[in-house]
């Protein structure tokens, strides 16, 4: 399985607060593995702790090889939602491995 993760530090932008901003991006992100067949497991978490140097939320997306991952990343359901967060976000950080 392959693991793609993705961190986000997010802002007050697109007339939304912070936090309701990172709530849509959840919101959107927990709504595509029924429209995308090519996600096996899709979670989704938002930090706790207070703390400057955290990224505010975690997104982990497992798919079965690079090419099913990428046909992830294409599909226009998930470019609905990353468009917003382009918008919403100020860093991003992301990583893939193999499990």
């Amino acid at each position: 399985m392959l693991k793609h993760i993705v961190m986000w530090k997010f802002k007050d932008a697109e007339g939304k607060t912070k936090q309701e901003n990172i709530q849509i991006v959840k919101n959107g992100l927990e709504a595509l593995p029924p429209k995308i067949p090519h996600i096996k497991m899709l979670t989704f978490l938002e930090n706790q702790v207070e703390c400057d140097r955290n990224f505010d939320a975690l997104l982990v997306v497992e798919t079965e090889n690079e090419q099913e991952l990428e046909k992830y990343k294409i599909h226009p359901e998930h470019q609905k939602v990353a468009e917003y967060v382009k918008k919403v976000t100020e860093n991003r950080g992301a990583v893939d491995i193999w499990e």
